[in-house]
């Protein structure tokens, strides 16, 4: 949740108060608190996950956050606003049953053998089930029909945006690149609005393999009347369709800098790893064109990722406090057109972040367009509830046929049961984690050791 302050730092209103310069809304720390419930009277107080499903009620907490004006670069003092409430899940940290022994919990209420790991939304029990994808950030190269036999696809994910980028060889050699609505800019050209404008720089980053140096001769002859970095992003601004040529260039730089592979930075001064990461991509394409490696298998269980409970919250919590952030420079600026100075208190509907939440949960209406993310828990015996608990979906319809998708894979072996999965339409995409299986989180993985390991080997760091 702080990572999430951190991307949005602060609100910066259009409409500004008579003798100012400059005002905008800062945000600092955030938390928060147990699950509450605020009664009639108006006084809060500790909610259990027994008094929420008697009393119909949703089992969440208050969040804080430290907000402040800075008016013409001057910080007025912090005041901490109640943004919302979130729901918790039952079990977790943030929950009242955390670290209460079994007779702490019977005199409770509460059911001491109660696995936990699901939601209570007005008094129903919702679990958030794990959702199966194709790994982001990785190259997938496939061969296809059509003017372009070998296509490379990434999907960059960096939290805030996951933009697809297409790179396409067509069968005169030329590869071009597509990522939002830019579509086809040759290779070079791309390189080239990157700050790699040197030809021989350009074949040196993709590869060293005198067999690849033919498709790159031709790539980089047919862009040779693009020579600076300059040149080429007015090239791309010309795709873009802007017609004035100052708009045009800044237009092109802005969609570089922040949606052309936006996990790596947004930072402009790391266009050249953006730079190195398409070289990469590049070469892997010849490659499996040339014959040197076979196409990648998408069903493969290392290309994928599996989003569980927290990746899911995270994304309907920036959604939620993105247009929370809209309708506090809303009634920011509302209130300074009135000829008032707003307090921070008052611009902030706490309502609208709850509701949002509380909304997408009890429907199962996820951001992203996804169905069926949020569903009712199933009560039938313990088995039937550690079922759907540990239940992994795909995001594919179940009106395709996608046979290689719905077939067992041998990588699912220890990993996903090979029994359990229903009968019908969503045979192979709904499957269940296999008993002793466990899920490992992102921030696990410990990439300085492998970098470190990587460099006695002989791996070259780009700085």
């Amino acid at each position: 949740m702080q990572k999430i302050i951190y991307e949005l730092g602060q609100i910066s209103p259009d409409i500004i108060p008579e003798g100012l310069r400059a005002i905008s809304v800062k945000f600092g720390k955030i938390w928060i608190e147990k699950p509450a419930v605020r009664e009639a009277d108006g006084v809060r107080r500790a909610l259990t996950p027994m008094e929420a499903r008697l009393r119909d009620l949703t089992y969440e907490a208050p969040i804080f956050l430290e907000m402040w004006v800075s008016k013409d670069d001057v910080d007025e003092e912090k005041q901490v606003v109640n943004i919302g409430n979130l729901p918790i899940m039952v079990r977790s940290k943030y929950c009242t049953l955390s670290g209460k022994t079994k007779k702490e919990m019977i005199a409770m209420g509460e059911d001491p053998e109660d696995t936990g790991g699901y939601f209570i939304i007005n008094g129903t029990e919702r679990v958030v089930v794990a959702m199966e994808d194709l790994a982001p950030n990785k190259i997938f190269v496939e061969k296809t029909t059509g003017p372009y036999p070998f296509i490379a696809k990434t999907f960059s994910d960096d939290g805030q945006y996951k933009i697809p980028h297409i790179l396409e060889k067509s069968r005169d050699g030329i590869i071009y690149v597509s990522f939002t609505r830019i579509k086809r800019i040759p290779f070079a050209i791309m390189m080239k609005a990157l700050g790699i404008t040197n030809d021989k720089e350009i074949m040196e980053a993709v590869s060293k393999d005198e067999s690849l140096h033919s498709d790159l001769y031709i790539n980089l002859y047919e862009s040779a009347e693009i020579s600076t970095s300059d040149e080429a992003i007015d090239f791309i601004g010309q795709k873009m369709g802007v017609s004035q040529e100052v708009l045009r260039k800044r237009r092109a730089l802005d969609s570089i800098d922040n949606f052309f592979l936006p996990h790596i930075s947004h930072d402009s001064k790391l266009r050249r790893m953006k730079a190195y990461f398409l070289a990469k991509a590049v070469k892997k394409l010849l490659v499996v064109s040339h014959g040197g490696l076979e196409e990648d298998d998408k069903d493969h269980y290392k290309n994928k990722r599996i989003q569980l409970v927290g990746d899911l919250m995270e994304s309907l919590f920036r959604f939620s406090f993105k247009m929370l952030t809209g309708d506090i420079k809303y009634n920011f600026e509302r209130l300074v057109k009135r000829g008032k100075m707003p307090s921070l208190v008052r611009a902030t509907r706490s309502k609208l972040l709850t509701s949002r939440i509380r909304s997408v949960l009890s429907t199962g209406e996820w951001i992203g367009g996804r169905h069926g993310v949020s569903q009712h828990l199933d009560r039938l015996n313990v088995f039937a509830t550690l079922s759907h608990l540990r239940r992994v979906v795909s995001p594919l319809r179940t009106s395709r046929e996608a046979f290689e998708a719905r077939d067992l894979h041998p990588t699912h072996w220890g990993r996903l049961c090979a029994a359990e999965t229903p009968e019908g339409p969503s045979i192979g995409l709904r499957k269940n984690l296999a008993i002793l299986s466990e899920i490992s989180p992102k921030h696990k993985t410990q990439s300085s050791k492998l970098i470190k390991k990587f460099e006695q080997m002989g791996l070259k760091v780009i700085e």
